[in-house]
């Protein structure tokens, strides 16, 4: 299990948000962005003052995954599903690997 406690962007504010202006986040969550299609999607870090790592899937299955350094960091890849977690969380996960959320 990647995280337990997991948040979905679901409104323009939360997508457009992201974890922007957050001291931290707890080592168990993640941030899930969920598309209609599988298209390019892109992640920046600015004003994200720690280390992410990024994970971008379609229909389930690992495309990239990337760790973000804090403010600077930008990584995209094409998903229809975008994961943000705690650096360090996504450690082992690879391309062609399954990931499934379970709501």
């Amino acid at each position: 299990m990647l995280a337990d406690d997991v948040d979905v962007a679901d409104s323009l504010l939360s997508r457009t948000r992201g974890l922007m202006f957050r001291r931290s986040v707890p080592d168990d969550y993640a941030l899930v962005f969920r598309f209609e299609t599988a298209d390019s999607r892109s992640l920046h870090m600015l004003f994200v003052p720690f280390a992410i790592d990024a994970v971008w899937l379609v229909e389930g299955e690992v495309t990239k995954v990337k760790r973000l350094r804090p403010w600077v960091g930008l990584g995209w890849g094409t998903a229809d599903t975008v994961v943000e977690l705690p650096a360090g969380a996504a450690d082992g996960v690879e391309p062609g690997d399954s990931v499934e959320l379970v709501e």
